[in-house]
C-alpha cells in the first residue's frame, strides 16, 4: 500500500486527507518516484473550487505537481532512468503529495547533487514561471531590470536569472528585506507612495557595476 493527501469535496484545507491506496506500478513508458513534493497557491486555488472552471478536479482528487525524489521503478520502454536514481519534474495527475508518483519521462530532470530536497520538491512550477518571465523580455547584458515582489518565490528566482543574464537588478520589496537583496546581489527599492520616482531614479543614476553600463530597462511582475 501507498498514501497520498486528497481531497473529496472543494474546500478549505480541512477538506485534505490522507487515504491509503494501492501502490501504483509503472507502466509502459512510466516511472514511479517516491516523493519529497511541495505546495503553490495555484494548487490551493483548484483545492477549494476557485479555479474550477479552468482546472476541474475529478473527485477524489490527489493534490499536488512540484515533487522530487527517488526512482523506484521503471516501466517497459523507459530509457534515461533506472532505480535510485535521484529526480525532481512536476506531476500532471495532481498526485505529487503522497509516497509514490507516476510521472512520464518528459517531465523528469536528474536532480543537481547540491540542491538539497526541499528546495528540489517545490522547484517546478516557480523555476519554470520565473525562467519564462525573464525569457519573456529577453534580458541582456547591461540592462536594468525592476522585479516586483523580488523576495518571493518567482520574484526571488526572477532577480537571480536576471543578475546571472548580466542586468543591473532593482528588486522591488519591503523595506525589511533589504538585506537578503543585497546578498543576491540585487539593489533593494522599498514599496510605497513614490516608488516609480525611486526606480526611475535609480535606473538613472544608481551605483551600477563598471562592467554593466547602463543600457534598457525593463520590468517583471510575477504572478505569485
Amino acid at each position: 500500500m501507498s498514501r497520498r493527501v486528497q481531497f473529496d469535496r472543494y474546500g478549505p484545507v480541512d477538506v485534505l486527507h490522507v487515504a491509503e491506496v494501492p501502490r501504483p506500478s509503472a507502466g509502459e513508458g512510466q516511472v514511479l518516484v517516491e516523493v519529497a513534493a511541495g505546495i503553490n497557491p495555484g494548487e490551493i486555488a483548484i483545492r477549494n473550487g476557485a479555479m474550477e472552471a479552468m482546472f476541474p478536479a475529478t473527485l477524489p482528487s490527489g493534490q499536488g505537481s512540484d515533487f522530487a525524489g527517488w526512482v523506484v521503478e521503471t516501466g517497459p520502454g523507459v530509457t534515461g532512468f533506472a532505480p535510485g536514481d535521484e529526480v525532481m519534474g512536476w506531476s500532471d495527475r495532481r498526485a505529487a503529495q503522497a509516497d509514490h508518483v507516476l510521472s512520464d519521462p518528459r517531465h523528469l530532470i536528474a536532480k543537481p547533487p547540491a540542491l538539497d530536497w526541499i528546495r528540489a520538491g517545490a522547484l517546478r512550477a516557480i523555476g519554470v514561471t520565473s525562467f519564462s518571465a525573464v525569457r519573456a523580455v529577453a534580458i541582456r547584458a547591461g540592462d536594468v531590470v525592476a522585479v516586483s515582489g523580488a523576495t518571493g518565490g518567482v520574484g526571488g528566482l526572477a532577480a537571480q536569472l536576471a543578475r546571472r543574464a548580466g542586468a543591473r537588478v532593482l528588486g522591488i520589496a519591503s523595506a525589511g528585506h533589504a538585506d537578503l537583496l543585497r546578498a543576491i546581489g540585487v539593489e533593494p527599492v522599498a514599496y510605497g507612495d513614490g516608488l516609480g520616482d525611486r526606480l526611475r531614479s535609480l535606473a538613472r543614476t544608481g551605483s551600477t557595476p563598471s562592467s554593466m553600463p547602463t543600457a534598457a530597462a525593463t520590468s517583471i511582475s510575477p504572478s505569485h
